[in-house]
C-alpha cells in the first residue's frame, strides 16, 4: 500500500506540474510563430487519420502529406505529443505536423497508451509501442505513394523524452536510416541525482515511487540507496545511449523548468559534446517547462530546426 501511495503521489505530482508549464506555454503566441503554421488546404497536403499500428485502443497515428506526390522518394519526420507521459493527444500538434508536410515532409503525429495508476503503461512501454509504430508508418506512406528513404524523429517534453530514447536506443532497429532528432523539455535521464525538483535527491522513498512510475518496475527505497535502480533507469534515460554514432540534435530547456530538471538537460549536453555529436543546446534562460520568457531563443530554435532539416534529411 506505501509503495503504490508513492507512486500514485509521484505520478500525480509529475501531471499537475507538467499541465502548469503547458499552460503557461500558450498564454501569448508570438507574431513569429506565423512563419511555423500554414493554411491547411487541398493545394499543401491532405491527411489520411487514425491508421492503427497496434490493437490497444492509444495505438493509432495520422500522417500529413505533401500535395506533390510526384517525388520518387521523401524524408519523414515523426512528431511526438507532449503530457507527461499521462495525457496530450497527436492532434495537439496538428499545426507543426502540417507546417512540416506544407515544407515537403510526409509528417506523423503517433499516439501511445497514456500511463494510469491501474494500466501498467510506463516510459518503458511508450518507449517500446513508438518503437514498433515506425514501421507501419512508414508503411502506410508507401500504400499512399510516398516512399520513405530517411526520417527524423521530434516531440516536446515526453513525447521528446520518447523521440531521444528512439535515436539514441533504437535507430538501429528503424526501417529507414534515423538521421536527426530535436525537441522541446524532453527529460533525458531519470538519474535520482539530477531530480531534486521532486525531492528525490533526498528522500530514497519518493525517489523510488518516481522510478517506479516511469519505468512501470518495482523499485524500493533500497534499490535507490545501493544504486542498484541505476540499470532500470538506464533503459529509459535517453543520454545513457548516446555514442559517437549518434544522430545529430537541436534541444531547447528551460534554465529554471520545474517539470523535468535543467541539471538533467546539462548531462545530455555534456554526453552529446563528449561524443563529438553535431547539436545545438538552447537555453531559455527565463523560463520554466513552458519556454514562455524567451522568445527569441524559441524563435532561434525553430531556425535552427530549419537549418538541421535542411542539412540533414534535404528535399
Amino acid at each position: 500500500m506505501r509503495r503504490r501511495k508513492w507512486v500514485g503521489l509521484s505520478i500525480l505530482v509529475f501531471v499537475l506540474a507538467v499541465l502548469a508549464g503547458v499552460a503557461s506555454k500558450f498564454l501569448i503566441t508570438p507574431t513569429w510563430t506565423k512563419n511555423y503554421s500554414v493554411e491547411w488546404t487541398d493545394k499543401v497536403g491532405r491527411t489520411v487519420t487514425d491508421l492503427s499500428y497496434g490493437e490497444g485502443e492509444a495505438q493509432k497515428f495520422d500522417l500529413y502529406l505533401p500535395a506533390d506526390s510526384s517525388k520518387k522518394t521523401y524524408g519523414l519526420v515523426v512528431y511526438l505529443h507532449a503530457g507527461g507521459f499521462t495525457s496530450g493527444d497527436k492532434n495537439d500538434d496538428q499545426k507543426m505536423l502540417q507546417w512540416l508536410a506544407s515544407k515537403g515532409y510526409v509528417a506523423a503525429g503517433i499516439n501511445y497508451t497514456l500511463a494510469n495508476e491501474t494500466n501498467g503503461a510506463s516510459v518503458t512501454s511508450q518507449a517500446q509501442e513508438i518503437k514498433e509504430s515506425i514501421p507501419y508508418v512508414i508503411e502506410a506512406a508507401k500504400n499512399e505513394g510516398y516512399l520513405i528513404d530517411k526520417m527524423a524523429i521530434s516531440g516536446g517534453s515526453a513525447g521528446h523524452a520518447l523521440a531521444m530514447i528512439y535515436a539514441y536506443r533504437d535507430a538501429k532497429e528503424a526501417p529507414v536510416p534515423v538521421v536527426l532528432t530535436f525537441g522541446a523539455v524532453g527529460p533525458s535521464n531519470f538519474y535520482m541525482e539530477d531530480w531534486g525538483i521532486y525531492g528525490a535527491d533526498k528522500s530514497n522513498e519518493a525517489a523510488a515511487g518516481l522510478v517506479s512510475a516511469m519505468s512501470g518496475q518495482e523499485v524500493t527505497a533500497e534499490m535507490i540507496a545501493d544504486d542498484s535502480y541505476r540499470a532500470i533507469a538506464d533503459e529509459i534515460s535517453a543520454v545513457h545511449w548516446v555514442t559517437e554514432e549518434s544522430v545529430p540534435s537541436v534541444v531547447i530547456y528551460g534554465k529554471h523548468d520545474k517539470v523535468q530538471p535543467y541539471k538533467a538537460a546539462i548531462r545530455l549536453e555534456e554526453s552529446l559534446q563528449e561524443r563529438g555529436i553535431d547539436y545545438q543546446f538552447l537555453t531559455a534562460e527565463y523560463s520554466g517547462h513552458g519556454l514562455q520568457n524567451d522568445d527569441a531563443t524559441y524563435q532561434k530554435y525553430m531556425e535552427l530546426v530549419e537549418e538541421y532539416l535542411a542539412k540533414y534529411l534535404p528535399l
